[in-house]
């Protein structure tokens, strides 16, 4: 009676099979179930399994047996793994008992089990004859040997013991990694033929971790091939480098390129002028990033397609006659170092045209040679001396005007100089972008759309979305 209330209960879990599956395959359980309650009520049940081969992997390991059953030993050597962390190394205790039925004699017996235990394996061990290495096959391939039980000698294994069996074999059958789907299907049409009721196989290292293993960690280790890894290549601890200073939109700041002996640039370090806290912080983490990326390989080039030309606030002209125009200071900054480190880039960009004899010119010459071989006083170049133009006696230039111009509005370097000035063209720019510096060094940004904004009188103004700050 318990008994026929378990094939019920076998009954009703029918009913509650997924019906996303096919019908027939429920109809048939159902027709199958019913057939053995009515069975059961009529003859009553009995146990179907008298014999069976139970699981004794665990067993062997509380008997302190190397195996029990019809399982062959994993290795000769294993390495098991232990549940807190590292690895117990075990040796089949097996080995001694066996050569000596086979006729060895003391001193071959250790010598064999010391190289065993040196090498993992027993293949090539001193004394040993080829023809008794069949006798210490195992299941998988030692981690120094060639051979191991083939899968088919597994399933002939079983088939010899299954006919004394009522029920199933628990052993499994263990494969090699490097089997095949078409091997392992055909595994199981070898154990259909034989006559067995169930079929295990496992392959070996298809599990992340698994109990017992042929190779210590440090096997395992040596046996992977080393990931290729990015290599920093450092700066000396003392080395030359190029400090340039530049204006944008007024905004003025400091560029220090660190170079390596031959004159290839590996550090960059960013200074702004009136900068505050957070600014200052951004660019010194930019300027360590690129450091870092120039150290690790990254080509100067990759960087300057990557980051010139980019366009934010500030923004505008420049003193620079090789950049007139700045889109953003990063955008100077990365086409400054490009014309400064990259040979031809300052021909292309500029059409060809031949470096002028500007200060700034003189020193981006100077760093494209080996750093070793730039002395430090070629790194700045003299400036030009501008030859004087004609001027009378009385200060005045030679059409008459004693104001300091031409005539024609323009002034007169030539005045500028005797005042003791000596002034060009391009010191009147410089002056002209100072005064303007001065002026917005309190334009705060746009609180619209963050763009910096211009003095409008008492108010400040943005150019880029026209909103107007403190004034209705």
């Amino acid at each position: 009676e318990p008994f026929l209330r378990v094939m019920q209960m076998h009954r009703k879990a029918v009913e509650e099979i997924n019906d996303a599956g096919p019908k027939y395959l429920k109809d048939a359980a159902r027709e199958l179930w019913d057939q053995v309650l009515a069975d059961g009520r009529r003859g009553g049940f009995r146990n179907a399994q008298a014999t069976v081969l139970a699981p004794t992997g665990t067993i062997s390991f509380m008997m302190d047996c190397d195996t029990t059953g019809i399982e062959p030993d994993i290795a000769l050597v294993k390495y098991k793994q232990l549940a807190g962390g590292g690895m117990m190394k075990i040796i089949n205790r097996s080995v001694p008992q066996g050569l000596k039925v086979l006729g060895y004699d003391d001193p071959e017996i250790k010598a064999i089990v010391d190289y065993l235990d040196a090498n993992d394996t027993i293949e090539g061990a001193p004394n040993l004859k080829d023809e008794h290495l069949p006798v210490f096959d195992c299941a998988f391939k030692p981690a120094n040997g060639t051979r191991s039980i083939s899968w088919k000698a597994h399933i002939k294994m079983m088939a010899a013991a299954q006919p004394f069996l009522s029920g199933a074999i628990s052993k499994t059958v263990n494969m090699p990694e490097d089997i095949t789907p078409d091997e392992i299907a055909e595994s199981y049409t070898w154990g259909w033929r034989m006559g067995l009721k169930a079929l295990a196989i496992y392959r070996d290292g298809s599990k992340l971790s698994q109990p017992l293993n042929t190779k210590s960690e440090s096997d395992k280790a040596k046996g992977k091939e080393e990931k290729a890894r990015p290599r920093r290549e450092r700066l000396p601890d003392t080395r030359q480098s190029v400090t340039h200073k530049f204006n944008v939109g007024g905004h003025e700041g400091y560029i220090n390129v660190g170079l390596y002996p031959d004159g290839r640039p590996g550090e960059l370090f960013i200074t702004m002028a009136k900068e505050g806290s957070t600014v200052g912080g951004l660019m010194d983490c930019f300027g360590t990033a690129i450091s870092m990326s120039l150290q690790y390989g990254v080509p100067l080039e990759v960087l300057v397609n990557k980051f010139s030309h980019t366009r934010f606030e500030p923004m505008g002209h420049t003193t620079n006659p090789d950049v007139r125009i700045a889109k953003s200071v990063v955008d100077y900054i990365f086409r400054w170092m490009a014309i400064t480190f990259m040979p031809g880039y300052r021909e292309a960009a500029l059409g060809g045209l031949k470096d002028s004899a500007s200060p700034q010119n003189g020193g981006e010459a100077a760093v494209r040679e080996p750093a070793t071989k730039t002395p430090a006083a070629k790194l700045t170049a003299p400036v030009a001396e501008k030859p004087a133009s004609p001027s009378t006696t009385n200060g005045a230039s030679s059409n008459g005007n004693a104001n300091g111009t031409n005539g024609h509005g323009k002034v007169d370097f030539a005045v500028l100089d005797r005042a003791g000035l000596n002034m060009n063209a391009e010191q009147v720019d410089h002056n002209r972008s100072d005064l303007f510096a001065r002026f917005q060094s309190d334009a705060p940004s746009c609180d619209n759309c963050g763009s910096i904004t211009v003095r409008n009188g008492n108010c400040y103004l943005c150019h880029n979305c026209g909103n107007s700050m403190g004034c209705s």
